[in-house]
């Protein structure tokens, strides 16, 4: 976008830089070229206020047309528009309390699971420990002959 604005200022700028230079290297008087310069700027004020009030008239007549096509004033839309906003913050308060149970529930279950895991370590390692208990550890010398196997 700043390119777009630099080329604009650029023409302005050039443009205004080739009148100045036309109007003192013309070959009429300077008074002369002077009062043609503002008959030109004076046209061309003339028609832009021309422009505005033939385009302001249009746009007035158009929202004139649409507003009676439409048949709603402007009382009735900012009604319209009230009664809008009270039922979005209806729908923001009911949001919010949702949003609020949703997080309580979660809260909840997320300490029932960390209870059951904590349970579940405790009974693995009770069972971890009775385990140990019962494990036989027998040295054997190699050297030994093996003892014949029990009847």
């Amino acid at each position: 976008m700043g390119k777009k604005l630099h080329f604009v200022l650029g023409t302005f700028v050039g443009a205004a830089a080739g009148l100045v230079a036309g109007v003192m290297l013309a070959p009429r008087a300077g008074a002369e070229s002077r009062a043609m310069a503002a008959d030109v700027m004076n046209d061309a004020w003339d028609t832009a206020v021309d422009s505005y009030e033939r385009g302001s008239k249009a746009v007035v007549d158009k929202v004139t047309e649409v507003a009676a096509a439409s048949g709603v004033s402007s009382d009735e839309l900012r009604e319209k528009v009230d009664a809008a906003r009270v039922r979005m913050d209806q729908l923001r308060n009911s949001l919010s309390d949702a949003v609020a149970n949703a997080s309580a529930q979660v809260v909840d279950v997320v300490n029932m699971v960390s209870d059951q895991v904590s349970s579940m370590a405790d009974t693995a390692a009770d069972a971890a420990g009775t385990a140990a208990e019962a494990v036989k550890v027998e040295v054997v010398d190699e050297d030994a002959e093996p003892a014949a196997p029990a009847e």
